[in-house]
């Protein structure tokens, strides 16, 4: 599709929501065309863990998470950091964080969780059979370790929680994490979480998708979006930086941590922040790790990724424009060295990603409430590749106006007005 031409859908970013935005809109008979800067998935997308986290049904405000938060922030080497000069404009979202940490907001909480990720299952494996992605997706499980009786029961309610919600996990002692991860030292607890899935290759997962999504018929303009163009209840045109306005139909906003300037241009308030996370991707590390491996006490995971390991985490607010500090990603290799001594980290590509994260973990999927052409599918946090086959076939359906086995009304951005 030529820029001048009208697609019946703009869809605002190319990472893997907005990717699965236009695959299930092509399925429903619309044209679609995705506008990003970027080359498609190369961002947020490209870089995580690689997991499909079927299993996190508890909000990142878990039950008990305040009371760790101050010890986090005075250590260096914790999973939490925030700059100080980008805390007056975090505290909105904090004081959000904060009201959505007690046990009835959690559950709530969790209930509106499991329901997307219940069906994330079956979307997940539907798109990947479709798109002829299998061979870059494994079911191995995740194995979620504490070194700590302490640090386990600490998140006795998490687990307690999730089985609640239908999760399968299997309580594991120190023998039964060595006989699945030999190479692991220092692990006296944990669970095993069958359910989970992950990716071998984010970066080629999310590419290989794109190309699909082009083979169906759609579209993906290289070029930043700049301004939505308004009258009365439709977005008539959207104008690019570069100067050019392109008339649209309808619109989609899926551009992770950068979705929250397009809300203000329409009036939608949400809070929305860049929950930047750093990794370390070791091509030779010495050392086998066969299940994505979750660090309770820590917070952060070892993933293989292709003939090595990822290993990341950390949450740090900064803002979208703070230049990154990468420490954050040597500090997670010192910590996994205390499992995995023998680690080899020559070679080492450090990575900091924005996690588009809202305060209570759900993400803004569905109708804005101001304008009746434009779909929100952002906000998905730590989810955005668990989730995006279903907020694909749910904006879809939004956008028809037809209903789903899912309530939309959790996931409304009118929660924040």
């Amino acid at each position: 599709m030529s820029p001048d031409q009208k697609p019946d859908c703009a869809v605002i970013g190319a990472g893997i929501i907005g990717i699965c935005c236009g695959i299930s809109l092509l399925e429903q008979g619309y044209s679609v065309t995705l506008y990003d800067p970027q080359p498609p998935g190369s961002m947020t997308s490209s870089g995580n863990a690689g997991g499909f986290g079927f299993t996190d049904v508890v909000p990142m405000a878990g039950p008990g998470l305040l009371w760790r938060v101050p010890k986090w922030l005075l250590d260096p080497h914790g999973p939490l950091f925030i700059r100080p000069g980008h805390f007056p404009a975090l505290l909105p979202w904090l004081i959000r964080f904060q009201k959505m940490s007690n046990r009835n907001q959690v559950e709530r909480l969790s209930h509106a969780l499991s329901a997307l990720l219940k069906q994330s299952m079956t979307d997940s494996r539907e798109l990947i059979r479709k798109a002829g992605l299998q061979s870059l997706f494994t079911e191995k499980g995740a194995i979620t370790v504490y070194k700590t009786r302490e640090g386990f029961e600490k998140d006795a309610l998490e687990w307690q929680i999730k089985m609640e919600r239908g999760v399968d996990a299997r309580e594991l002692g120190r023998e039964q994490i060595r006989d699945m991860e030999p190479a692991l030292e220092n692990a006296r607890f944990g669970w095993f979480t069958p359910q989970w899935c992950n990716t071998t290759d984010p970066y080629a997962f999310v590419s290989r998708l794109s190309e699909y999504y082009l083979a169906q018929g759609g579209a993906i303009i290289n070029s930043e979006v700049g301004t939505l163009n308004r009258s009365d209840r439709h977005v008539h045109s959207i104008t690019m930086v570069s100067g050019q306005t392109i008339d649209v139909s309808s619109v989609v906003v899926a551009a992770g941590a950068w979705s929250k300037a397009l809300c203000k241009q329409l009036a939608e308030r949400v809070l929305l922040e860049s929950e930047r996370g750093y990794n370390t991707t070791l091509p030779n590390p010495g050392v086998s790790v066969e299940h994505e491996v979750i660090f309770g006490e820590e917070k952060f995971v070892i993933t293989p990724i292709g003939d090595g390991l990822r290993i990341g985490g950390a949450a740090e607010f900064a803002g979208l424009k703070t230049p990154p500090n990468y420490r954050r990603s040597e500090i997670l290799v010192d910590i996994a060295r205390r499992y995995l001594p023998g680690l080899d980290d020559s070679g080492g590509e450090k990575w900091m990603g924005h996690r588009p994260s809202t305060p209570d973990s759900i993400p803004v999927i569905g109708p804005s409430s101001r304008f009746d052409n434009v779909y929100y599918a952002f906000g998905h946090g730590h989810y955005g590749l668990t989730m995006a086959a279903t907020t694909g076939k749910l904006v879809a359906a939004s956008m028809r106006g037809e209903r789903t086995g899912i309530d939309l009304d959790p996931y409304s951005i009118n929660r924040f007005s």
